[in-house]
């Protein structure tokens, strides 16, 4: 009970904060002559300044996102996860323009909350003196959080205006963009600065820690290390791992026996304050006006909700075998059942043709999931029946809006994240939405260490500790586990694949792999294909095996055994699991036929709206 309440406290501090002190950042966010000296001149004031610039973290009002956070829609501008209409993804039709809504969007909320942030920390800063412990944390939050936003800008546009002090509109208007490694460098001694301020162990749900004031130095660092910012790669690859490793030795955190219950709300419930949670967006349905999301049901069944947001083939297809093994060398893996035998967090993630979802939207309801047969299997728990409803998810005869479905939309697979909710309606959640968790930290700390090639113990331990969750075979100095060669990599090439697939495998749809895309300059060989999925109908079923498609009995051609992806077309490829499927590519459902990559994809645009009014900014290369 004393979680819940802990819990409760904090949403409610998130419900009042705009009564409180929104309003008043937002005069000084557009009122350069608006007079905020005296306003944070106690703990109490600084508190209700934080809880302002807390509320940007939502960020949910990106254009046609209906309530979704950012950090829910970052990796969908990924080929890994798949918004619903085709080519629209970025990088996959070239809708990425300067006049691009969301680019603007992203801008313009960042620079909303650095704007709150800065007036609460220059108007606070004649009083720091004298505040209470309670009051320098409160001050620690506002920093932390305004690199959060900052170091989202700079991995998505590279240089930036840079402002650690109020501005005048005026002043905005006739900046330029600070070069990236003055930014970088500039967060990370802030950072330091104030770190030790912040408690180990966070206080409440919705209240960030000392881990992620360090966990955001580590992200910077490998932004800066990744990119050879300035030249100094060496330099930031050092800081990354500096501060992930001060998390390591110092912060006594622990991950969460059960990977699952980390997203959805029974799971949190019953979780509490946890060890693992550095930053989580908190949700209520008990506050005036609530705080939930409908991220669930924009991923569900149509039969359970609306499938929006899809996972590709590209990303299912990264999850190694229970043995450890990627599947183009398990020889575990079965084309026919490629659920079997996998990796754990497979199934928490992602559900395909055969699995069973069971989802609360508004009634607890199971089904069989279908992409191929007219009518689905769905098991009502009031009753205990189980019935044949007409199936929604494919263009079949009263398949009602079948086009937005994980079958047509999407290619086959359904997105569990999220997803897996039973306690509450998917229409309306608040199980709270991950921001950063331990495993980053982690597996940030082995990334910057083997860029370094200075690897020993510790990076293994810490990829390890990671797998160790999901009881995935632990790997050894040369990143391989048992039975597993290194053919042909290096072992630091191997563990730069191990670390990279462990991120995406863990951490996808927590914001990370549309900044990791640009970092580790992957691109170009993520897009170069269009995503196939699922195998159609007449390969569904082994060769010879009869069945009814559109009321005529038909034999099935199958797939053979050896119609698994080709991931080593390139060694680049290799290291970063980015499969091929050209030899069997006509046996499978594909969409984003025109799916395409140019350099200048690797930052966004400058918001053109942004550029008409400061005439200083400078646009990126491209555009």
């Amino acid at each position: 009970m004393k979680k819940n309440k802990l819990y409760l406290a904090a949403v409610a501090a998130l419900g009042l904060m705009t009564a409180s002190c929104a309003d008043f950042l937002d005069r000084v966010d557009t009122n350069s002559d608006y007079d905020s000296s005296g306003f944070f001149s106690s703990d109490q004031a600084v508190y209700d300044g934080l809880m302002g610039v807390y509320n940007q973290m939502y960020m949910s009002n990106v254009n046609g996102f209906y309530n979704v956070p950012t950090v829910v829609i970052l990796d969908h501008l990924t080929p890994m996860l798949l918004e619903r209409s085709e080519n629209t993804t970025i990088g996959a039709g070239g809708t990425l323009n300067p006049d691009n809504a969301t680019v603007q969007k992203f801008w313009s909320n960042c620079y909303t909350a650095i704007a709150r942030a800065n007036a609460v920390i220059a108007g606070a800063e004649p009083y720091a003196a004298n505040f209470s412990a309670k009051g320098r944390q409160y001050l620690a939050e506002v920093h932390a959080l305004r690199a959060y936003f900052y170091h989202i800008l700079v991995s998505l546009y590279g240089d930036v205006p840079f402002f650690m002090e109020p501005v005048s509109q005026a002043e905005f208007d006739s900046a330029y963009r600070t070069p990236r490694e003055q930014i970088l460098d500039a967060l990370i001694a802030d950072l330091n600065s104030v770190a030790e301020d912040l408690p180990w162990k966070r206080e409440m749900v919705g209240r960030l820690n000392r881990g992620f004031a360090y966990g955001i130095i580590n992200r910077l660092g490998l932004i800066g290390g990744s990119l050879d910012i300035g030249g100094k790669g060496k330099t930031y690859f050092e800081a990354a791992a500096t501060a992930a490793k001060k998390v390591i030795d110092e912060g006594g955190y622990s991950l969460v026996s059960n990977y699952g219950d980390l997203f959805n709300f029974g799971g949190q419930m019953a979780l509490g304050v946890t060890d693992e949670i550095f930053y989580e967006l908190p949700y209520t349905n008990t506050t005036t006006p609530q705080m939930t999301h409908p991220v669930g049901f924009g991923q569900a069944s149509r039969i359970q909700g609306q499938t929006g947001r899809h996972i590709s083939y590209m990303f299912a297809d990264t999850y190694e075998c229970s043995d450890g093994l990627r599947i183009d060398a398990s020889p575990i893996y079965d084309n026919a059942h490629p659920s079997a035998n996998r990796d754990p967090r497979f199934a928490e993630m992602i559900w395909m043709d055969g699995d069973i979802s069971e989802i609360n939207n508004g009634t607890v309801t199971r089904q069989v999931l279908s992409c191929y047969n007219d009518y689905t299997l769905v098991g009502r728990l009031i009753d205990g029946e189980w019935v044949y409803e007409p199936t929604l998810n494919i263009d079949k005869a009263g398949a009602s809006a079948s086009w937005a479905s994980f079958c047509n939309a999407g290619v086959g697979l359904m997105n569990g994240k999220y997803t897996h909710e039973v306690s509450q309606n998917i229409s309306a959640q608040t199980c709270n939405i991950m921001v950063m968790r331990y495993p980053e930290v982690l597996l940030g700390y082995a990334e910057a260490k083997i860029e370094l090639n200075q690897i020993d113990g510790s990076v293994i331990e810490a990829i390890n500790t990671v797998r160790r969750r999901s009881h995935m075979p632990e790997i050894g100095t040369d990143g391989c586990v048992a039975n597993e060669s290194l053919d042909g990599l290096t072992a630091q090439e191997k563990l730069r694949q191990r670390v990279r697939r462990e991120r995406k495998v863990e951490l996808m749809m927590e914001g990370l792999h549309l900044m990791d895309m640009h970092r580790w300059g992957t691109g170009a060989i993520e897009n170069e294909y269009p995503s196939y999925g699922c195998p159609l109908i007449q390969y569904q079923y082994q060769a010879g095996n009869t069945y009814t498609e559109d009321g005529v009995e038909k034999t099935s051609l199958g797939l053979a055994p050896t119609d698994i992806p080709n991931f080593k077309t390139s060694k680049e490829k290799n290291i970063n699991d980015i499969p091929c499927y050209d030899a069997y590519k006509q046996k499978l459902k594909v969409r984003d036929l025109n799916r395409r990559w140019e350099p200048r994809f690797a930052l966004f645009p400058i918001p053109q709206e942004e550029r008409n009014r400061a005439k200083n900014i400078t646009q990126n290369d491209g555009y």
